[in-house]
């Protein structure tokens, strides 16, 4: 029985070649979306869940609480690290440094000095720890083991790296590396390569011994209050143990350890689940991006409306063939099949449409992979023919056949035979022609969604890009070193040797150009009063610092040259923060800092971005530091920019031959700030095209369904004088009444997604009234250009074929 029904669905297929090819088609680029988009959702849902006690790990986070409100960080101060241990010894507690943008230099054996030696810039993937990190997280070991960072002066490194500095994995044992041209240490055990799918990318973790040797180049601080991103403490509960009692005796710990008596502004820390951490976009992570859950069930929204969609589609096209299949269904039934036997007829012939989908979807999902694994930031040895991913289809193939199917099932094998032999099914007969209507406009309504999301999305990104950010952001050259005293009495010769080259307009050295991710915050106090109730962020710079970067005096002057701290400069923020409204008041009053001396403010700088434009600017204060000088800012002129970069180059390699010359752009820099964002305007504009395409099958189909059901009404109004154009306007006219009532359905959507992903920015746009009139009339035009050909068509036609019958 069921053989036979195959047999004559696939006749039936074979028969309606083009509607088939329609509905393939469709159905095939709407499943590959959806596999595309499962696949980087299952990607992003997998991160760290290797761990075997993935679900017992936790993070040790910070809660702010200010007169502003609540805010949130990732980092600990490094006191705090044996405060828990040592007041929760039931807890097994680790904790790991990132050291962003290091330099590693691999040292011969015979001579560790000798300038062959090979120099790396490694981003990311640098870390400082100890034995009981490995205590929380599981790791392979293919040699040595976590007792090793006990000691100063070692190091572990994951077998790529290995292989990337010594050859061989078993080669790198007893190499010796040089870190940041400080901290030289001995490779003493080899890691097993961590997955990809991880916010702890490890590549090398030298002892935290070793980084407690040299403050100055890592910053460590015995005081609570120098808190840094870089540094974040990590616990494993025991078995079925609950984070609630502990994050209470957190709150203690916090008010003993960190908490003023009588302070407003107070930090609790507590546990975050490790589940939680890839997906929290308030909190930083050691991975190279935040994927948060509103985003993933977007893309997941995305997929099941393109699948919708293309399911709308088979429906709509079926629903226009059925007309034409009417005495088939007759004679069936004349013959002895019953409705159920045709039910399941048409069931098959869905099911191998659906199939055949499948195949093809299958086949562009992996065409399109390389491409989706590069904008989606997904690991190149992903395999997309998994078994997740063949559950995840024959899932689909079961759905999309009933969601599909049933519709045009129940309508085919409900035909009277005496009607249909007669040839007296019409649209009238079919009935449906509300829910036809609704599902088209729900197609519409889908399709709008995503265009107004795109259009926002790439509005809101062009903004960005062309943001006022307080500050010049073209053409200047950042160069990154480490600092110790060595570098800090090379640094005045170089930068006259940087002014003295013909395209070079300024140069400064500070400890973070104007604008970044990374913040050096901590208490301080005002005019000789206790501490303030919020955190000053600050950066340190030399006085050429404003004009190479073009940051703007509004009152006061700039500090004098000075490698200590004498003088500061704030922002108009901290000035509004400290309640002084004149710039000129506040000139004179003094700031103290982590119990420093007191010394004066003598200028207050115009507001610039200090961080991304997710974030308000925060309340700054710059000053003279040349200990903490890791970044050279040189403004270029764009003439000759080859030669102007060749001889920095050669400059950079006569004062600082033990670094490696790796030279970025500010403008760069910032762009790289919105990663994540730029690859979800991207998938935006990918899935709504693919929308569009569905949907344009879609009007192909309801075109079809509105020629099959206005045969002979256009043939009379032909007869009577109709034109074309009369003709062409009575298909528009439906169709574009259906989009506009898509749009209505769509805008309150839009509006409130794009909305909510708006708020993720302090500074963004507006979505005005220009945004939705660009999406309903780009609607309409697609619609039009889509139907025009059929509708021309079926005006054209000869009106004695469609009343012959009459």
């Amino acid at each position: 029985m069921l053989k036979n029904y195959l047999r004559i669905a696939w006749r039936n297929v074979i028969k309606h070649k083009v509607y088939a090819a329609i509905n393939i088609s469709g159905l095939a680029v709407g499943i590959a979306a959806c596999i595309l988009l499962f696949t980087v959702v299952k990607y992003e849902l997998s991160y760290d869940s290797f761990q075997p006690n993935y679900q017992r790990i936790y993070h040790v986070a910070t809660e702010q609480h200010s007169a502003e409100g609540i805010s949130y960080g990732e980092g600990v101060p490094f006191p705090a690290y044996d405060a828990l241990r040592a007041d929760f010894p039931n807890l097994v507690t680790g904790a790991l440094f990132a050291n962003y943008t290091s330099q590693v230099t691999v040292m011969s054996v015979g001579d560790p000095n000798s300038p062959s030696n090979k120099k790396f810039i490694e981003e990311s993937g640098n870390f400082f720890s100890d034995p009981n990190f490995f205590s929380v997280f599981n790791y392979k070991w293919l040699a040595g083991s976590p007792q090793l960072l006990k000691d100063p002066d070692v190091a572990v490194l994951t077998k790529k790296r290995a292989e990337k500095y010594f050859g061989t994995w078993q080669a790198a044992i007893g190499g010796l590396l040089r870190l940041d041209n400080t901290a030289t240490v001995k490779v003493a055990g080899i890691l097993e390569d961590v997955p990809l799918n991880t916010d702890f990318p490890l590549g090398i973790i030298a002892s935290y011994e070793t980084m407690k040797k040299f403050p100055q180049t890592y910053g460590y601080s015995t005081d609570f209050g120098n808190v840094t991103s870089n540094f974040q403490a990590f616990v494993l509960l025991p078995e079925h143990t609950s984070p609630q009692p502990v994050n209470a005796s957190l709150k203690t710990f916090s008010d003993k350890y960190h908490n003023k008596p009588g302070g407003v502004s107070k930090s609790y820390y507590y546990l975050q689940p490790l589940k939680e951490v890839h997906f929290d976009n308030r909190i930083g992570t050691f991975g190279d991006h935040i994927t948060s859950k509103s985003t993933l069930w977007t893309l997941s929204l995305i997929g099941l409306f393109i699948i919708v969609m293309a399911s709308i589609n088979f429906i709509n096209l079926s629903t226009a063939q059925a007309v034409g299949r009417s005495k088939e269904v007759g004679i069936r039934k004349v013959l002895g099949s019953s409705r159920g036997q045709l039910f399941w007829q048409v069931i098959g012939e869905t099911a191998i449409i659906v199939f055949a989908a499948i195949i093809l979807a299958l086949v562009i999902a992996l065409l399109c992979m390389p491409y989706i694994k590069h904008i989606a930031s997904i690991q190149e040895t992903i395999n997309l023919l998994n078994s997740s991913t063949f559950a995840f289809v024959a899932i689909l193939l079961v759905a999309v056949t009933l969601l599909a199917g049933i519709y045009p099932s129940l309508v085919l094998s409900g035909f009277k035979p005496a009607t249909a032999l007669k040839n007296k099914i019409t649209s009238a007969n079919l009935g449906g022609i509300s829910l036809r209507r609704g599902l088209v406009i729900t197609q519409f309504a889908i399709s709008q969604v995503l265009i107004i999301g795109t259009i926002v999305a790439i509005s809101q990104m062009r903004y960005i890009r062309n943001a006022d950010l307080g500050f010049n952001k073209d053409a200047i050259m950042v160069l990154n070193s480490n600092v110790d005293s060595s570098v800090n009495l090379r640094q005045p010769a170089f930068k006259q040797k940087l002014l003295s080259i013909p395209g070079v307009k300024a140069v400064s050295f500070s400890s973070d150009v104007p604008s970044s991710e990374s913040n050096n915050s901590g208490n301080f106090a005002f005019d000789h009063k206790p501490d303030e109730k919020f955190e000053m962020y600050r950066k340190f710079a030399d006085e050429d610092y404003f004009k190479t970067y073009g940051l703007e005096l509004v009152a006061g002057r700039i500090y004098e040259k000075s490698d200590t701290i004498r003088e500061l400069v704030v922002n108009q923020t901290m000035m509004n923060k400290l309640g002084v409204k004149d710039p000129k008041d506040i000139l004179g009053h003094e700031i103290r800092y982590n119990r420093n001396k007191w010394c004066p403010i003598v200028g207050v700088v115009k507001d610039f971005k200090t961080n991304s434009l997710r974030e308000a600017v925060k309340p700054l204060a710059i000053a003279p530091r040349n200990v903490r000088y890791y970044y050279t800012g040189i403004k270029l002129n764009t003439a000759n920019l080859s030669q102007t970069r060749a001889a920095i180059e050669q400059a950079w390699n006569q004062f600082f031959p033990e670094f490696v010359y790796a030279p970025s752009f500010m403008d760069e820099r910032i762009n790289n700030f919105y990663g994540q964002e730029n690859q979800l305007a991207l998938l935006y504009k990918i899935f709504a095209g693919i929308a569009i395409f569905i949907s344009c099958l879609g009007l192909y189909g309801l075109v079809l369904f509105m020629a099959a059901q206005k045969t002979k009404e256009v043939g009379i109004r032909k007869v009577l004088g109709a034109s074309v154009a009369n003709i062409v306007y009575l298909f528009s006219k439906e169709f574009t009444l259906l989009i506009i009532i898509a749009f209505v359905v769509a805008v309150p959507v839009a509006w409130y997604m794009m909305s909510n992903w708006l708020n993720n920015f302090v500074f963004r746009i507006t979505m005005g009234v220009g945004v939705f009139v660009l999406a309903i009339v780009s609607s309409i035009l697609i619609a039009w250009i889509t139907v025009g050909y059929k509708a021309v068509r079926a005006a054209r036609a000869n009106p004695v074929t469609s009343l012959r019958s009459e």
